[in-house]
């Protein structure tokens, strides 16, 4: 019986569990986005310490997970014009909704807050359609 679904199952709950305390040590929703987007704009330099550690942590520990099961299999696309305009566009998708998944999926649809559970529907949504275009219609990635 394949075990993948697992890794779905104890990622979600890793980041659930760091959410909510995110949210009780700080009194904060642990939105990346905005966490990036503080220091990017300049916002929170009186919190750059604890911003740049969160986001090192979230760019270092699947390295590490990663290095200590042998690597990780991905089925991301060679074309770096797609890769570049994907990033670009979740970049400015994620300030025109003031926040991204881990922001309103997470922590908003946890407390129920009705901005965090339209804005869910609507990046999936349109995550959902960006992919049947670009994939099965268009066949660019």
């Amino acid at each position: 019986m394949p075990i993948d679904w697992l890794y779905g199952l104890v990622g979600g709950l890793l980041i659930g569990s760091a959410a909510a305390m995110y949210l009780l040590v700080n009194g904060r929703v642990m939105g990346a986005s905005g966490i990036i987007g503080g220091l990017v704009d300049g916002s929170a330099r009186h919190e750059w310490m604890h911003r740049g550690a969160l986001i090192a942590g979230l760019l270092i520990a699947p390295g590490l997970l990663a290095l200590a099961m042998g690597g990780a299999q991905t089925h991301l696309t060679g074309n770096y014009a797609v890769i570049i305009a994907a990033g670009l566009l979740v970049g400015v998708g994620t300030r025109i909704a003031n926040g991204c998944t881990s922001g309103h999926g997470v922590c908003g649809i946890s407390r129920l807050s009705l901005r965090g559970i339209v804005a869910t529907v609507f990046y999936i949504g349109a995550g959902g359609l960006t992919m049947v275009l670009f994939k099965h219609i268009l066949g660019v990635i």
